[in-house]
């Protein structure tokens, strides 16, 4: 399945939000680094930078990322638990759904007003996007990087769903490069 173009560029941003926190760093610890961050995002409305905006961008993280497997795991999320993380961040994000036109982009979908905190607009809009992978029955586009040593998540937006690594760091390359020097081993045998 095919999805709307501002569906896609959630997942994306979900994921990137999710993986501020792996591998036991934090690229959202200090106040500099979260607004570089969230400069780079697609989230569009009004902005307190604030500590409390901070911390509640961090904190939605958190949520966010019980959408996506444990690490280790290869199992798509589960749905029942999925539509019950999204029920909830929807309710407390009073999300109400309008089309929206703006700053190039044709009309899309909004959930929340410009002016709502910018974690309950990220929230919302997260959600809404869940909610297409949801009604498709496609969680498991939602995946942890195949890369060794990596638990970075990634929403799979591929058509054939053979997106394998994160966009993190070089993850696939260097699968590659080990399956090719395993390849070279093996014919110098």
């Amino acid at each position: 399945m095919e999805f709307a173009h501002d569906t896609q560029v959630v997942l994306a941003a979900a994921a990137a939000l999710v993986n501020t926190a792996t591998d036991g760093t934090d690229a959202l610890a200090d106040a500099p680094s979260f607004e570089a961050w969230v400069d780079g995002q697609p989230y569009t409305g009004e902005r307190t930078h604030t500590a409390g905006e901070h911390a509640a961008v961090r904190a939605l993280r958190e949520r966010i990322g019980a959408l996506w497997p444990a690490p280790g795991s290869a199992e798509p999320p589960d749905r029942d638990r999925t539509v019950e993380l999204v029920n909830e961040i929807l309710t407390e994000t009073d999300a109400r759904p309008r089309l929206a036109r703006h700053d190039g982009w044709d009309w899309h979908l909004h959930v929340t007003p410009r002016d709502a905190p910018l974690a309950d607009r990220m929230g919302a809009e997260i959600a809404m996007a869940i909610v297409e992978l949801v009604r498709a029955d496609d969680l498991s586009r939602l995946r942890r990087c195949a890369g060794e040593d990596c638990d970075a998540v990634l929403a799979d937006l591929s058509r054939n769903r053979s997106k394998r690594f994160c966009d993190t760091g070089n993850c696939a390359n260097r699968a590659h490069v080990a399956a090719y020097r395993a390849r070279r081993a093996r014919a110098a045998g």
